[in-house]
């Protein structure tokens, strides 16, 4: 519901939407690159002139619009930002209120380590750790779900060393992605998507022979 996201956030995030409107956290897995992007890429080619995973992405949300002719579908992706530069929706925070993907931040290490340092949150996912991406929010304004229960996302990480050691790896070591491995995962990116997105984007055409 639009109003567990509501209930967590200051006013200058809040979605415009009554508390009960219905709302889906979007989440790519690692088989994402395979599946759906290279297929993208082959048949769109001509057409890639921005960034080609998030083209990939906006196809098919737009899509799954498609398949509610009768409603209303709003679609937020994770890039796009208001005027003002903030984003229009904070993906982490959208991912733990839905139960999708665990947010682990600062507030969550009891003995705080860190002192004056900025440390940013990361989200966890049960099955995926941290090979996985928030991609959008698909709003549904016309369907309000009075009396759906709010679930938990799984703490998988859940000693204080093993939250420490997840947000230091983050902040500090992130372009080595071993944060992605603080738990066991059933899946990870492949070698080729690893390569893809260590690349600088402005790169990125030539390694899908764009």
């Amino acid at each position: 519901k639009v109003g567990w996201y509501n209930a967590v956030l200051p006013p200058a995030f809040h979605l415009p939407y009554p508390d009960d409107t219905l709302a889906f956290v979007v989440l790519s897995t690692p088989s994402m690159f395979e599946k759906a992007l290279k297929p993208f890429v082959n048949k769109e080619r001509l057409k890639i002139i921005r960034d080609p995973v998030d083209q990939c992405v906006s196809h098919h949300l737009s899509r799954v619009k498609e398949k509610f002719p009768d409603q209303k579908v709003d679609v937020i992706f994770d890039y796009e930002i208001l005027p003002s530069r903030k984003p229009k929706f904070l993906a982490q925070t959208a991912a733990h209120v839905a139960g999708a993907a665990y947010y682990y931040q600062r507030k969550d290490v009891k003995l705080d380590p860190w002192g004056k340092k900025k440390m940013y949150g990361v989200c966890i996912h049960p099955k995926y750790g941290g090979w996985f991406a928030i991609r959008g929010l698909l709003l549904f304004p016309d369907t309000q779900v009075l009396f759906l229960e709010q679930p938990a996302p799984v703490d998988c990480v859940s000693t204080e060393e093993k939250r420490i050691e997840l947000l230091e790896q983050f902040n500090f070591h992130w372009q080595d992605g071993r944060y992605r491995d603080i738990i066991e995962v059933k899946e990870r990116y492949s070698e080729e998507q690893k390569a893809y997105f260590a690349t600088p984007p402005v790169e990125r055409f030539k390694l899908l022979g764009l």
